[in-house]
């Protein structure tokens, strides 16, 4: 059959896009093998927060199936403050330690991957690399990490939401804003709390708190500078000074973090708790730390949620076997395992719609205790404004 001279160049432009497509994925191909063998036998450690059973028993478990799947000796180094582990980067590559750092893969977000990235402490860009990057899901936030551009500097790992816990048996209806957490603290003196910033739970607190009053939203996407600070601030600094004489303890002292509210609620000491992770009460009512009666839910208007992720620093010794196990921390298998609710719970980043029927149902698969109800995300603030926001804390409550 003759072609047309249209219909010829058509198809030798198809042919030409065909091949170039099959180079480009050849080339990336033989790049990942040599990844994956030059990764074979690396030892990675991993810095990670290590302050929750269920994350720690679901990093040995990807660990294993590191050794077991690509050769590979994945250490978890269990942190309380990922700040802590950002300052140790930026101490070794000031020293000369170029290539043999302590640190090759770190869980990081916010201002720290902030941080990092501006100080050039970051190996990359990789991330969009990865052969699972197909299966994530772009219409989450993952190439922003609170409006600082990722670039291919972090790869997602998982997504989390400001979630609020209460016992039903006592706290049948629960505050849904700002103006509503006042009230009912009024009327329940002593019963209501929140961590002490710079805990990672207290200052998201403070941030929500921020988010719902303050008229100026838009600013607080863009780098923080002092005059808007102070404006859009101070709405925020108002209703803490009203809600604190009503808190535990008048305001006075706080608790040092998530897992003691926790505690405290358990205990009735506490009306609510607050986690970032929608599905914690019902993992801490299957480990008995909190009564059947528990229950999660949020604000109206929304609560702050994000996406975390993992990122290889730039002296890193293992960067091939980091990116092997990051690449395998985006797996079908590996997401699916870590939003199950009995294991982890942990948010998928991944598109669903991509994923086998049974990874499917086990992602949607909800427990007694874990939230139900459709909570709308709020935006991260610009992670300039975390330093500021705790610094004038801790400057106004700290010291009493």
């Amino acid at each position: 059959m003759k072609l047309s001279n249209r219909a010829a160049f058509t198809a030798i432009a198809v042919i030409a896009a065909i091949a170039v497509t099959m180079g480009v994925s050849t080339a990336a191909h033989a790049d990942w093998a040599r990844i994956q063998t030059e990764a074979k036998g690396q030892t990675v450690y991993f810095n990670a927060w290590g302050g929750s059973e269920a994350t720690n028993t679901y990093i040995a478990w990807a660990a294993k199936q590191a050794q077991t799947l690509y050769g590979i000796d994945v250490r978890h180094v269990k942190i309380t403050d990922t700040a802590e582990v950002v300052k140790r980067v930026q101490t070794e590559v000031a020293a000369g330690r170029s290539s043999d750092g302590s640190v090759d893969l770190m869980w990081v977000n916010g201002e720290n991957f902030r941080n990092l990235k501006n100080g050039g402490l970051l190996f990359g860009p990789w991330a969009q690399s990865l052969p699972h990057w197909g299966l994530v899901d772009l219409n989450k936030p993952v190439r922003t990490d609170f409006s600082v551009p990722t670039e291919g500097y972090e790869s997602p790992w998982g997504t989390a939401q400001l979630t609020f816990i209460a016992d039903r048996a006592k706290t049948p209806a629960p505050p849904r804003s700002a103006a509503d957490l006042l009230s009912f603290a009024k009327a329940n003196p002593g019963r209501v709390s929140y961590p002490k910033p710079p805990d990672f739970h207290g200052t998201t607190f403070i941030k929500q708190m921020l988010l719902e009053l303050t008229p100026y939203k838009a600013v607080l996407q863009q780098p923080v500078n002092p005059a808007a600070f102070a404006t859009a601030t101070q709405p925020l600094w108002s209703y803490l000074d009203q809600l604190h004489p009503s808190q535990w303890r008048s305001g006075k002292t706080f608790p040092a973090n998530a897992a003691e509210m926790h505690r405290m609620l358990g205990d009735g000491e506490l009306k609510m708790s607050i986690t970032f992770n929608p599905n914690e009460a019902a993992n801490l009512i299957a480990s008995k730390q909190l009564p059947a009666s528990a229950y999660s839910f949020g604000f109206s208007g929304g609560t702050i949620g994000n996406v975390h992720f993992v990122a290889i620093p730039v002296n890193a010794r293992a960067k091939a076997g980091a990116q092997v196990f990051a690449n395998f921390l985006l797996s079908a298998e590996a997401q699916t395992r870590k939003a199950d609710i009995t294991v982890w719970g942990d948010g998928t980043v991944l598109d669903i719609s991509k994923l086998p029927t049974a990874s499917q149902a086990l992602i949607r698969k909800t427990a007694p205790g874990a939230l139900s109800e459709a909570v709308p995300t709020l935006p991260e603030p610009h992670a300039s404004w975390v330093a500021a926001l705790e610094a004038e804390w801790l400057k106004r409550y700290g010291a009493r």
